[in-house]
């Protein structure tokens, strides 16, 4: 399968959470490909590069941070993804066009307490409305500070998406 990584607003495609998580898939057998939004920073045509560059792939697993979970849930609904995997993701978010979103694979997102730039109430509300499951940890909006335990979180839904074999 295919990771493709989501990067937040005011970040790159390769910084160190994208980096740390892109070798965790790696050592699980995955490729990865981080998607560079950082000539624009309007999330909807963010979303449309995405999936721009998903006509081409069909067994892949969507990871965004910040923004880039919410261009990452809202492309999902167009395409198939194995999965989605968001930290502090930016949804129900002023002067965003979507709002309402329809979940159509397996879904896990990490949040810090301590964010203030995306409240973790809407990572809550998101978990209950959709029935997702929600990791709240110690970090702010970063998560720097938690790598290790994102790290092994992300380890854990890779996981949870392999197949198993017949017995």
């Amino acid at each position: 399968m295919k990771v493709l990584f989501s990067h937040g607003k005011e970040s790159g495609p390769w910084g160190l959470k994208i980096k740390r998580l892109a070798t965790i898939a790696e050592a699980n057998h995955h490729s990865v490909e981080s998607i560079d939004y950082s000539d624009t920073l309007d999330p909807d045509l963010r979303v449309e590069r995405l999936l721009n560059v998903l006509k081409n792939e069909s067994d892949f697993i969507l990871v965004g941070s910040s923004m880039g979970g919410y261009v990452s849930l809202v492309a999902s609904q167009y395409v198939e993804a194995k999965g989605l995997f968001l930290l502090a993701p930016a949804l129900f978010m002023p002067g965003y066009q979507h709002q309402s979103y329809n979940v159509k694979c397996p879904i896990e997102i990490v949040h810090g307490w301590s964010d203030n730039v995306i409240p973790p109430a809407n990572s809550i509300r998101f978990a209950q409305e959709y029935g997702s499951p929600l990791h709240l940890i110690d970090g702010d909006h970063r998560l720097n500070s938690s790598i290790d335990r994102v790290g092994k979180l992300f380890c854990f839904f890779l996981e949870s998406l392999a197949p198993t074999e017949p017995s």
